[in-house]
């Protein structure tokens, strides 16, 4: 009935259309709603956008025929694709790095801590931007770039070819300003507790736009990298994903920082060290498990290509990773009687930077033993230093990142299927590593210690001793990251401070 009604108004406003009487335009365009949709049942309607859609893409598709995809495009896409998707993994374990350090340390520090780790990937990508991708890239000499700043220059200003033979610039740099910003990440875990925020930020310019750049341009920029061309013909120093590019270069940073710094109150009494447990090891853990996973970014995405290679590196990352969990575990246990879920979790992260340096070129069995031998030297390593140097560290970062990527690196000369002492027999590429960690170390301990005193000496590095006890999040943030929940407030150093602050 109302499909007549509606057809009878049509012939009527047809009619009325003759005869010079117009209906009046929206009432026109309600009949013309009526007659059409009032047929379609709302699946059909539905269909509407679908039927655009295909013939959008059906015109695509004829375009794309007037210039086909060839294999090395296909590859070159793939290539992309892959380090895009890397290069998230790596600025992902920026929330692995936050949620580790702030469940090692008392709640009391929890805002300042989260803070510093989300703030840092923002400075490193401005800085990166501007000065430190063309210093670490360039290619005008063999210590430092000097072209391209604000990511202005072509593909060849950075050693790149162009796509499809390289990688697009925005891609390859998305893919560094991760590992930079990783660098410094490392060393506020070093500094936790008693540094003040505007002096770990300014510090943190400094790394990620000068120094690390510039050890970065002698091992990973091609031609003008003198430690990477260090041999000649014969080779030079190796370090595929960044034992010492990265990790060794944030541990000596946080290693001066954490010595000028001066330990945190309470933490030694009579020449002996305490323990100040972590607020929360159940994001401390699941820091670590997002870590884990943010290295198969790292690794496997530092060949810098979609092939074979890549399924390779992400398993030799990956049984290096849990072999130091292994020995960690049992190393600890062995030492202190318990398991201690501080060292599995070190142990863990101690692998994966021991295996950094030579995940493509060793065996499985390699990976196993450079990873379970990294996992021993970072139980012994937190000891050593906490107790003996008397360096307070409160996440063992200058032992997982320096200590065990110092020892991944010189593995490279050991391991190595092809250059390494025990498959070639040659004790050359051992001693090009060696080269390569002195040189990469001296040069980041000597930039490092004139920032942290030109810091101490200018706005000061340290928080009052009265915010130190208090806490950073309101002595410095003004907020609490636990706001509402019963704290215990009784002095520093005391078991109830230890246990919940």
């Amino acid at each position: 009935m109302t499909r007549l009604m509606s057809k009878r108004k049509f012939r009527m406003g047809r009619e009325s259309a003759r005869s010079g009487n117009f209906p009046e335009p929206a009432q026109l365009l309600q009949d013309m709603k009526k007659l059409f949709f009032g047929r379609m049942a709302p699946g059909w309607l539905a269909c509407i956008p679908l039927a655009i859609a295909i013939v959008g893409l059906w015109g695509m598709a004829a375009s794309a025929q007037e210039e086909p995809l060839t294999p090395e495009k296909v590859q070159a896409l793939l290539n992309t694709i892959w380090i895009t998707i890397a290069a998230i993994l790596v600025i992902f374990m920026n929330a692995g790095f936050a949620m580790l350090e702030a469940g090692f340390c008392r709640q009391k520090n929890a805002v300042n801590i989260l803070s510093k780790n989300l703030i840092v990937f923002a400075l490193a990508t401005i800085v990166y931007w501007a000065v430190g991708y063309s210093f670490m890239f360039g290619q005008e000499s063999s210590f430092i770039g000097l072209s391209g700043f604000f990511l202005t220059g072509e593909a060849s200003t950075y050693g790149l070819s162009e796509f499809p033979e390289g990688l697009p610039v925005p891609v390859f740099f998305l893919f560094q300003v991760a590992f930079a910003a990783t660098a410094a990440t490392i060393v506020s875990g070093a500094v936790a507790e008693r540094i003040r925020f505007d002096a770990f930020l300014v510090f943190s310019l400094l790394l990620v736009g000068i120094s690390y750049p510039i050890t970065g341009h002698w091992v990973w920029s091609g031609g003008t990298a003198w430690l990477f061309n260090l041999g000649g013909d014969s080779g030079g120093f190796r370090d595929f994903a960044g034992s010492t590019v990265v990790h060794s270069v944030g541990g000596w940073a946080a290693l001066m920082g954490a010595a000028i710094l001066g330990p945190r109150q309470g933490k030694y009494e009579n020449g002996q060290a305490r323990a100040i447990p972590g607020h929360n090891m159940s994001i401390a853990t699941l820091g670590c498990l997002i870590l884990w996973i943010g290295w198969f970014g790292f690794n496997p995405g530092s060949q810098l290509a979609a092939d074979e290679a890549v399924p390779y590196i992400a398993l030799t990352t990956n049984l290096a990773g849990a072999a130091g969990c292994m020995t960690a575990t049992f190393t600890a246990w062995a030492l202190n009687g318990k398991p201690d879920l501080s060292m599995i979790i070190n142990g863990v992260l101690a692998g994966l930077v021991g295996i950094t340096a030579g995940c493509d070129g060793v065996s499985y069995l390699g990976a196993v033993i450079i990873g379970a031998i990294a996992g021993v030297i970072v139980v012994f390593s937190v000891g050593i230093f906490d107790t003996v140097l008397k360096i307070d560290d409160p996440v063992g970062a200058t032992s997982v990142h320096l200590v065990c990527g110092i020892w991944g690196t010189l593995a490279v000369g050991l391991f190595n299927t092809e250059t390494g002492l025990f498959y070639s027999g040659s004790i050359q590429q051992l001693l090009y590593q060696a080269i390569g960690v002195l040189t990469v170390g001296g040069f980041t301990v000597l930039t490092a210690t004139i920032y942290w005193y030109v810091l101490k000496a200018t706005m000061g590095i340290r928080v009052s001793s009265h915010e130190e006890q208090v806490g950073l999040d309101v002595g410095e943030h003004g907020m609490e990251a636990y706001s509402g929940f019963v704290k215990d407030s009784t002095a520093i150093g005391s078991p109830g401070e230890q246990g919940m602050l």
